[in-house]
């Protein structure tokens, strides 16, 4: 008995010294004033971490109810559901929090980061629009979010893709990297080569001779007009057109065998290839350093420039260390659409080009639903409640001091559920023994600890390692499996007709209702209609297209406007994107003429995969 009160007592305990040090918990705002100096900071931290968090906020996530991620959506529908809210809002905020795990000692160092999408070098990118979500502004709103800081402040980005465009479309001269040729010269090359020396020797020779006092205006006008000559900067030089990157090959190589003392240029034209070499002169070897130290130097703030807030993420992707997110199928289809490249059109394209990015990824709702009762926890507090009282995790959270005065931390509170999920991560890692240790063997691999967990997008719970099958799982009291095929969706019932009404009406309308059955709401005009018994989905899609013939309750709701469809109707609205406010629209218009019939008969070879699990996914607004 003793014994008890003493763990109940260090329990307590704990659980109030974690509550005072949440109250003191500090992140770093940082904006586009203190960014530079912060990228600094945060490449050292993450390079001595263990672990990374990440989180963001958003001007919105879904645009209708039923765009959200539903319990019966397949993992390939959540993805596309997840796309479209990546396409459409965009980003304000982004948390990251590298931290390291000793024992009960977590060490972290959040930073939040003020983004906007600033159309920095009038190119129209990244983003000319976006939409947002009231519910979201006014979310941020009572945070006390200062949106003109974000608007005036907030740092800019571009993505992978859009720095290359941008790239192509200024034109900027892009230092040259010769790579030897194992293709054989052809005639034109060589006399192409033959040409492109001569002339560039005549020119170097030029260069060489010491200015002669006599030459009048006119003959120096006359050599340069021949010579091709111009100036970069204060140095001599010339340039060479060319048709392909097979001529820009070619000159390379025939600078660098021939003449030590000049440097290329590589011009792009507007479509993004080779427009012109640009050969500098340099004085000596000395010069010749200092130029190409120059030109570095000018590559470097180019990009820095052009990839603002992308450098952040380009530092978490050369790390390699593990990431930690929360809903990581909605996080990370943010994260690809705005700083990797535009999302591919399906999951398994998404899954790959994501994982060249960052191998491991760790979703902490996933690792919620490894630890029994607690994946049915409704909120984060909750699942912390859980924890606390099943186990026992004395775990000291550390915030190492980045210069934040005491005024500054308790006026701004944003991203602070970075570190929210950095504590529950670390509970859960000590209870699963997920260690920075265990993140990769002696050959570099993921072991199978991180294997089990990594890269598993809740509520897609289906790994894409595993055989996909036709069952999903449905909501209701109980967590039961049923295949696509026994989900019927209804539409055009009276507006305002609960689930529970819908049920009553539709059992006492045909035969096919006597059997065990579940009715929910999608939206106002929607619902799904779930068949515990195979088979009878198809028999009521036969009735209702028949009229209702046999059935004097179901003729009249059909005669009043009532419809239905099968699951490969509802695939057929996600894939083509016919995002309408109401799904009943949507399904309209997938089921009319509008749009060609053969796309069925297609949908229909491609395999049905495993839903996410109908437990609650945890929020963090439920904070």
């Amino acid at each position: 008995m003793m014994h008890r009160l003493l763990q109940l007592q260090r329990r307590f305990l704990s659980s109030s010294k974690n509550a005072q040090k949440e109250q003191q918990w500090s992140v770093k705002q940082v904006t586009k004033s203190n960014f530079l100096e912060s990228l600094e900071e945060i490449q050292k931290h993450i390079h001595d971490c263990h672990f990374i968090t990440v989180s963001s906020q958003k001007t919105g996530g879904f645009s209708a109810p039923w765009r959200r991620v539903l319990p019966f959506d397949t993992p390939d529908m959540a993805y596309l559901k997840a796309k479209d809210a990546a396409e459409r809002f965009q980003l304000f905020q982004f948390a990251v929090c590298p931290f390291t795990i000793e024992s009960s000692k977590v060490v972290a160092y959040p930073y939040n980061f003020h983004l906007f999408p600033r159309d920095e070098l009038n190119i129209g990118m990244p983003s000319y629009s976006f939409s947002c979500q009231t519910s979201y502004l006014m979310s941020m709103a009572r945070e006390d979010f200062d949106f003109n800081a974000c608007i005036y402040d907030g740092i800019s980005y571009l993505s992978r893709v859009q720095e290359s465009t941008a790239k192509d479309r200024i034109g900027n001269p892009i230092s040259s990297h010769l790579v030897k040729s194992s293709s054989t010269s052809s005639v034109a090359d060589v006399v192409f080569v033959e040409r492109i020396k001569a002339r560039v020797r005549h020119w170097r020779n030029a260069c060489k001779e010491p200015n002669k006092g006599t030459d009048e205006l006119l003959v120096k006008s006359l050599r340069k007009l021949i010579l091709g000559g111009e100036l970069y900067g204060s140095r001599p030089c010339m340039s060479i057109d060319v048709c392909n990157a097979r001529q820009v090959q070619l000159v390379l190589e025939m600078l660098s065998e021939i003449f030590d003392d000049l440097v290329p240029l590589i011009i792009p034209d507007k479509s993004g290839g080779p427009k012109a070499v640009r050969v500098v002169f340099t004085s000596s070897p000395e010069d010749k350093n200092l130029l190409e130290k120059e030109l570095e130097n000018i590559e470097e703030e180019w990009n820095k420039q052009v990839r603002g807030f992308r450098e952040v993420i380009d530092v978490l992707s050369a790390s390699q260390k593990p990431i930690i997110a929360f809903d990581c199928l909605n996080e990370f289809t943010f994260v690809h659409s705005k700083f990797i490249a535009p999302l591919p059109s399906n999951l398994n394209e998404f899954m790959c080009s994501l994982r060249l990015v960052f191998p491991c990824i760790l979703d902490v709702n996933n690792l919620l639903k490894e630890i029994g009762p607690v994946s049915r926890a409704k909120n984060l507090p909750a699942a912390m409640s859980y924890l606390k009282r099943q186990f026992f995790v004395p775990l000291d959270m550390e915030i190492p001091h980045q210069g934040i005065s005491a005024e500054e931390n308790e006026r701004k509170k944003h991203g602070h559920n970075v570190l929210r999920i950095t504590h529950l991560f670390a509970k859960l890692g000590s209870i699963l023994k997920i260690t920075h240790g265990s993140c990769k063997t002696m050959n570099g691999d993921i072991d199978k600890v991180m294997e089990d967990h990594g890269n598993i997008f809740y509520p897609c719970c289906s790994s894409l390692k595993e055989p996909i099958d036709r069952d999903i799982l449905v909501f209701t009291n109980k967590t039961r499996k049923v295949s696509t095929e026994d989900l019927v969706f209804l539409w055009g019932f009276r507006v305002g007709m609960t689930a529970g009404v819908l049920k009553k009406i539709l059992y006492a309308s045909h035969d096919v209702f006597s059997e065990d059955f579940e009715v929910k709401l999608v939206d106002k005009s929607c619902a799904v209609v779930v068949f515990w018994t195979p088979g009878l989905a198809e028999v009521l899609l036969k009735v209702i297209s028949s009229g209702g013939v046999g059935s004097s309750a179901l003729m009249d709701m059909i005669s009043e406007g009532l419809k239905a469809a099968g699951y490969e109707a509802y695939k057929r609205v996600c894939r083509m994107r016919l995002w309408e406010l109401h799904l009943a629209d949507s399904l309209d218009k997938a089921l009319s003429d509008e749009y060609p019939r053969d796309w069925v008969a297609n949908a229909r070879s491609e395999p049905l995969g495993i839903c996410w699990n109908n437990e609650f996914i945890i929020k963090l607004d439920d904070l």
